[in-house]
């Protein structure tokens, strides 16, 4: 029988945001180190790659690849990441309990958070482990807080965002508990690696921030923005990817896909519509993207040039 769970935080905040924002004009405002001007961003193509499937119990809460370009998605309450190939067609599912980020290994294993709901405070979460070709999930570690995103650094350390902090885990799965500690982040959502520095979303106080930090200092954090849906109204950031000249593409709950660039200190929406959970890019082809959504739909998300 399948155990039911208490909803993901994010239909919470769905909920709030949907009262507050009836009305209200997608926007985006920048937080560093003045509220900077919004570029007129040209608009992205998104296309189906996987259509929509039960409401609910198909919600897409995050999505990756493997080394071979199967893509790999979370399927939050049906309790399994499943496995599309190119023509979208599913070909694989495999039982993890609430899944988070799926990411793909040094090791050429895939990497998945576990226990992505508010029911881990009793139910502790973790990263469970698995071969792409042959998917028997182990445990990796676990005893987390609702962990959410994951990333690698080039040094095989992995870094688990959940609602309490950034917790970083050695190759061997032990936790490095020293830096752990210096990483206290209320809210840590989606999380990416970029040379030597975390960048990190994040649904705390206030919600909507995103903040990048040395590795070697967690304490030494740099504000990018704070995303908002119209002034004074913060919009909830999920997951995100940077590509090779250091923008950021930001998923939202009220279904923006934001475009950051920290150099020019700008940032607009490229694409609005159903809300976003996660995105990552499509192997070998630097202007595509890959979107989760609430509904379950996958987006593929051609960028304008």
């Amino acid at each position: 029988m399948r155990k039911l769970y208490l909803p993901n935080i994010r239909v919470w905040a769905a909920a709030a945001l949907a009262l507050s924002c009836t009305g209200v004009g997608a926007s985006v405002a920048m937080a560093e180190p003045e509220p900077g001007a919004v570029a007129a961003c040209a608009s992205a193509q998104a296309a189906t790659a996987v259509p929509a499937g039960l409401p609910v119990l198909d919600w897409s809460e995050n999505v990756g690849y493997d080394a071979r370009g199967n893509l790999w998605v979370s399927r939050l309450y049906r309790n399994e990441v499943q496995r599309y190939d190119s023509a979208g067609r599913l070909t694989a599912t495999v039982p993890v309990e609430l899944p988070g980020a799926i990411r793909l290994g040094p090791d050429g294993l895939l990497y998945v958070v576990f226990g992505d709901s508010p029911t881990s405070v009793v139910r502790p979460g973790g990263v469970a482990r698995f071969d792409p070709d042959d998917p028997r999930p182990a445990v990796f570690v676990s005893g987390f807080t609702m962990p959410n995103g994951a990333a690698f650094d080039a040094q095989g350390n992995l870094y688990v965002a959940s609602t309490l902090g950034v917790i970083r885990i050695r190759p061997d799965g032990s936790v490095d508990a020293d830096w752990t500690a210096r990483a206290k982040f209320t809210g840590a959502n989606g999380i990416v690696v970029r040379d030597n520095s975390i960048y990190l979303s994040m649904n705390g106080n206030p919600l909507g921030r995103i903040v990048r930090f040395p590795i070697v200092d967690p304490g030494e954090v740099a504000v990018i923005a704070d995303l908002t849906v119209a002034p004074g109204i913060p919009d909830f950031v999920d997951d995100f990817v940077i590509d090779d000249a250091g923008v950021l593409y930001v998923t939202t709950l009220t279904g923006q896909l934001v475009r950051i660039d920290p150099g020019a200190n700008t940032a607009c929406a490229v694409l609005t519509g159903e809300p976003m959970t996660s995105v990552v890019a499509v192997p070998g082809r630097a202007d595509e993207l890959v979107a989760g959504t609430e509904s379950g739909t996958i987006l593929r998300i051609r960028l304008p040039h």
